[in-house]
């Protein structure tokens, strides 16, 4: 990679191993070799008769691809974790509040400390939500933030996912896969646990019921096996000892809610949904799904059943409404933001449109509502061709795209096919809210296995890490 531009999160220079990181390397230098790759393969193996595996829109249907899984943990201190965990509550915190206020009072539009025109004319904003009291005031149930190291180590919110963030599966496969590999390794490290992920899901989604609800029914809403996460919606659901059920599953009978069982009907009281809006109720929405239930959206406005996520949290994890979070938690918690976001240009004004298309070439475009690293330009490693292109694009619609340094993110040693070399890597930890907010220590670290990419994300041939969070 010639000289080092970038964050090494194993070493501080060429002749320091971090202090975190020292045990690690004196193990990979004791390895013989072929060991990783023998451990690899052993992985893949396992995660295919296990059936860890998501499905690329686009392809042919219901071809399966495993996520490729790197042996070498990415390691974080404790007082890197506590900055991190400190940060995420306050982020998640504010969030709630602004999606409360957005659906209530909208006192932040009034006060002119983000433009009323980009909340209300979103397409993720949803008008039938408005004055719904949902239970606790949470709306982000689950919420997976994505952050980036940089520079000279600093973290930053690269995104916000909000509506149906998934992967917390991979964090907890990869976890066991690593005990099973290497338990030698474990035994040199006090790595916090992250197993009672569910348990702390459950708990979370239990503790914001219908009034009323002392004994509450808890399902998994899963659009089918033809989904991309499907594996993960079956997983959660087991972990956690509920039904997984299908639009199909569940009918609405006088204001409630019911699932169908070989009993009878059976009432639910929470439905932690991995469905979008547009598909959850085909009388209140897109009126050709087959995925939803009829009538679920009056059941939820009378307060009858949860939904986590609650229906309309789309419109604070949109990309044109990110750069105002900062904003979000100085005005409802009276607090400077401890995480970061990524400087942004907002291209709906007219100077960032026109800083951004002269600087095409050095800067990452990103569709405000685009996913899965799909439908991005970066512009260090895209062709003339392609450039010119996005600039049609935002010459176009510029209120469609958002524009971002392309940053420097930081690299972990991976084994890729040539031996241990840097790669790119971001995390996304995984914050419940409920009554209260908690955080397994952790989350998913995915890697971008091509040289030189930035692009981490699976369907783009990212890979997965396990992340070790010591302890004190």
């Amino acid at each position: 990679m010639g000289g080092k531009l970038f964050y090494d999160e194993m070493t501080a220079d060429a002749a320091t191993t971090r202090a975190h990181y020292s045990e690690l390397s004196r193990w990979l230098s004791s390895l013989e070799e072929g060991t990783l790759g023998r451990k690899r393969a052993e992985a893949e193996l396992v995660f295919h008769r296990l059936g860890v595996t998501f499905a690329v829109y686009g392809e042919t249907q219901g071809k399966e691809r495993l996520i490729p899984f790197d042996p070498i943990p990415r390691i974080l201190p404790p007082e890197e974790w506590k900055l991190l965990d400190k940060g995420l509550r306050q982020r998640v915190q504010a969030l709630n509040a602004f999606l409360w206020d957005v659906y209530h009072g909208q006192d932040i539009l009034r006060a002119g400390r983000i433009p009323e025109n980009q909340v209300l004319r979103n397409l993720q904003y949803r008008p039938e939500m408005q004055g719904v009291d949902v239970p606790g005031g949470v709306y982000a149930h689950v919420a997976g933030i994505d952050l980036v190291r940089a520079g000279a180590g600093e973290f930053y919110v690269l995104e916000d996912n909000l509506r149906v963030p998934s992967g917390v599966s991979y964090m907890l496969e990869g976890r066991r896969m690593m005990m099973r590999l290497f338990p030698e390794l474990f035994a040199r490290y006090h790595v916090a646990p992250v197993e009672h992920y569910p348990d702390a899901l459950l708990e979370g989604l239990r503790s914001v019921v219908p009034i009323g609800v002392t004994n509450p029914s808890v399902v998994l809403l899963t659009p089918g096996h033809f989904n991309s996460a499907y594996f993960e919606h079956a997983f959660l659901a087991q972990q956690m000892g509920i039904e997984l059920v299908e639009g199909k599953d569940l009918f609405v009978s006088e204001e409630r809610v019911f699932m169908r069982t070989t009993q009878g009907p059976r009432r639910v009281d929470v439905i932690y949904r991995r469905l979008d809006d547009d598909f959850l109720d085909p009388l209140a929405f897109r009126q050709d799904s087959m995925l939803g239930v009829p009538g679920l959206l009056s059941v939820y406005r009378a307060g009858r059943v949860t939904l986590a996520n609650a229906i309309g949290t789309g419109v604070a994890d949109d990309k044109s409404i990110y750069p105002y979070v900062p904003e979000m938690v100085r005005f409802y918690l009276g607090e400077e933001p401890i995480l970061n976001n990524v400087p942004t240009w907002d291209l709906r004004n007219p100077e960032h449109l026109s800083h951004v298309l002269a600087h095409l070439p050095e800067l990452v475009v990103k569709e405000v509502h685009g996913s899965g690293g799909y439908g991005m330009l970066v512009g260090p490693a895209a062709s003339r061709e392609e450039i010119e292109l996005f600039r049609q694009r935002l010459l176009s619609t510029p209120e469609k795209y958002i524009a971002q340094p392309t940053l420097s993110l930081s690299t972990c040693p991976t084994y890729v096919d040539q031996g241990i070399a840097p790669r790119h890597i971001d995390l996304r930890p995984f914050v419940i809210s409920g009554k209260e907010i908690r955080i397994v220590p952790g989350g998913l670290t995915r890697v971008a296995l091509t040289e030189g990419s930035l692009v981490v994300n699976s369907s783009q041939g990212g890979g997965t890490k396990d992340t070790w969070v010591l302890e004190d």
